[in-house]
């Protein structure tokens, strides 16, 4: 598959930890539409190790059942289905807010950067938000992503994998003041983000390994997740 652009965008200023979940949200959710940096860093934090490949209260679909077969958009509007992408192999599904996220933008800089480690264990990063194709697309260029990156914009998928994230009014009110339009974005007025959450998937759709944290500024860290891939002795089947 051809590599992709993503746009990165850079952390305003008073950006507070919070959960991801509900109106407490309010101070991380909101984030500016500013220019992209060259090279997003790294600015969200590692959890500790006792949290690595655990779902937050609620959300998810757990390790050892099988995923729905859900239907998304390529960035060339091409329906794609997530059963015909885990039938090739292994993916690692990562749910991301969207576009317009700093610590997303870190995090899917952080796939991309180590993509070649993640063929080598014969898994494919897929990458899903609710931003529309056209807003995926017409991003500016920050760097490539050599693998699927998918636009759930009815929110079927996130909510098939129980990691919505619905925002209210004031938090609505909030992001647009800092430029983030959401249905502009997702073309849609359900209001909906993805919580940020990973999903490691064999070829018959059954998960492997899953995380999610209620802070949108904790992420798994590429050595942890490779680690995690690594302990589980797939293979690469």
């Amino acid at each position: 598959m051809a590599a992709v652009a993503l746009a990165g965008c850079s952390k305003p200023a008073g950006d507070t930890a919070s959960a991801a979940t509900g109106p407490s949200a309010t101070g991380a959710m909101v984030a500016s539409a500013a220019t992209p940096a060259a090279h997003p860093t790294k600015d969200y934090t590692d959890p500790p190790a006792n949290r690595i490949g655990v779902l937050a209260p609620g959300t998810g679909i757990p390790v050892g059942q099988k995923v729905p077969d859900i239907h998304a958009r390529d960035l060339d509007h091409k329906d794609v289905s997530l059963s015909a992408l885990y039938a090739k192999g292994l993916i690692l599904l990562a749910f991301y807010r969207g576009g317009w996220c700093p610590y997303c933008s870190s995090e899917n800089h952080a796939l991309a950067t180590a993509y070649p480690e993640y063929q080598k264990r014969g898994v494919t990063p897929v990458t899903v938000s609710v931003d529309k194709p056209d807003a995926e697309a017409k991003t500016k260029a920050t760097y490539a992503i050599p693998f699927p990156v998918l636009s759930d914009s009815d929110a079927t998928m996130i909510e098939a994998f129980h990691v919505v994230n619905h925002i209210d009014d004031a938090t609505l009110s909030k992001m647009k003041g800092f430029g983030v339009d959401l249905e502009s974005y997702s073309g849609k007025t359900h209001h909906e983000i993805a919580i940020p959450a990973l999903f490691l998937i064999d070829r018959t759709g059954i998960v492997r390994w899953a995380h999610s944290d209620p802070d949108i500024k904790v992420r798994p860290s590429t050595a942890q997740v490779l680690a995690a891939i690594d302990g589980l002795r797939l293979g690469g089947t």
